[in-house]
């Protein structure tokens, strides 16, 4: 695959787009989990299929319409999380099977052939092109700036929401910010695992790196390195075998989260029998 790399300008372009989505992902991956938006960001993933399907009716680049129905997704789910009493999880799916069918509806009005949504919805990084590559660096700046600039009042918001309400601070626009970072890793993260497998990359690096630390900036750290070897172990697999590239990705890193967690729960178990046994002694 190395000579390959230097032959061919996809093989580059799917190496750089693996290096910069696993930043994006490691990042708000960190912050889903340890927020558990788990199920919020899976409803904004699958809202972006409409996007997609919305971009192909109007002749657009897709991705840039998955962009604009991922942000509309986060705020109206976020709004309607704040403003009402109703279940959050009612909204969210109403938004992931919404999303889903204006996709399928805007496929079926665009004009000429149905296009092949296979790479939307399970990945193809090798189809990644530069200007995909400036969409995915330009997402990337924005979400470790933003992240960077306001780490502490993430920080805050995050561990205890009731009380940097209570000393002034503005949680709200907090809450929107992050809603909206999430919007942006979903669309970073389209080419790489697809809309379908994008919850596993998301959260698995980062809950492999919580064994590690629960040192926030350390677990974003830890996070962005899997989610690089991941992606670029899958991407080796998925060319050596010639098998879909999203799904070797999410594979390798739920195969490999499983071990983890057995050991974690092994040695756990251990240090429990341990310390009963000393303790009888």
């Amino acid at each position: 695959m190395l000579k390959a790399l230097v032959q061919y300008n996809y093989l580059q372009n799917a190496v750089i787009s693996a290096i910069l989505a696993s930043i994006a992902c490691g990042i708000i991956g960190t912050i889903v989990i340890e927020k558990r938006l788990v199920m919020m960001s899976g409803g904004i993933a699958h809202t972006a299929f409409g996007g997609i399907g919305l971009g192909y009716w109007l002749g657009i680049e897709p991705i840039i319409g998955a962009l604009f129905f991922s942000i509309a997704a986060a705020l109206g789910i976020a709004t309607i999380k704040r403003k009402t009493n109703v279940n959050p999880d009612i909204p969210i799916g109403l938004f992931w099977s919404a999303g889903m069918a204006l996709g399928i509806l805007f496929i079926y009005l665009a004009p000429g052939y149905p296009p092949d949504m296979s790479s939307y919805l399970f990945g193809d990084i090798l189809t990644v092109s530069r200007g995909n590559l400036i969409l995915i660096l330009a997402l990337d700046i924005l979400v470790v700036a933003t992240v960077v600039s306001l780490f502490q009042a993430f920080k805050a918001y995050i561990f205890d929401e009731e009380f940097s309400t209570v000393i002034g601070m503005h949680t709200l626009i907090i809450e929107y910010i992050l809603f909206i970072l999430i919007a942006l890793a979903v669309v970073v993260l389209i080419h790489v695992v697809g809309i379908i497998l994008i919850m596993a990359l998301l959260t698995a690096p980062p809950a492999i790196a919580r064994f590690i630390t629960h040192d926030l900036k350390r677990v974003m750290i830890y996070a962005v390195i899997l989610s690089i070897i991941f992606c670029l172990s899958g991407l080796w697999i998925s060319y050596t075998l010639n098998i879909s590239s999203g799904a070797a990705i999410v594979l390798l890193t739920s195969a490999t989260y499983g071990l983890v967690s057995v050991i974690k729960t092994a040695d756990t178990k251990q240090a429990h029998s341990t310390n009963k046994t000393t303790r009888s002694i």
